[in-house]
């Protein structure tokens, strides 16, 4: 009996650790954001441009998304959360979310839009065109 109980308590210990990530790698924030950063998502018929104007404060993110529509600039805010080297946004418009793993200088994972998720892959630039000026 005493066996068996060792058993179920070692179980559930193991399976308590396994559930949740620490509460210490939810919220250590290894990389900054800020500033601008292009690139694209997804590939053939449903690739497109990105670029992410951003503005990091301790975990928080904040800016704007633009991607360009058929040559008609596509300029939404976002907001944003950096956990450990992982960013994730939505649009305030609720026109995408994305998750992206963070290292240096690049960014890569997944943008989801109305057409579905896609990969992305972006880079740090020293400044940003934009086709259109940001709402006010």
């Amino acid at each position: 009996m005493r066996a068996a109980l060792g058993v179920i308590a070692a179980a559930v210990v193991f399976a308590s650790g396994c559930a949740q990530k620490d509460w210490i790698d939810r919220t250590l924030v290894t990389e900054n954001v800020t500033g601008a950063w292009a690139g694209s998502f997804g590939e053939g018929n449903s690739y497109r441009e990105l670029r992410l104007d951003l503005q990091q404060e301790g975990s928080k993110v904040t800016g704007f998304a633009i991607i360009p529509l058929w040559g008609t600039g596509g300029t939404t805010p976002l907001q944003g959360n950096m956990a450990g080297d992982v960013f994730t946004f939505n649009t305030l418009r609720g026109s995408a979310s994305g998750e992206l793993t963070v290292t240096g200088d690049d960014m890569t994972g997944q943008v989801a839009w109305i057409y579905g998720s896609r990969r992305a892959s972006l880079h740090r630039v020293d400044s940003l065109p934009r086709t259109e000026s940001p709402p006010r």
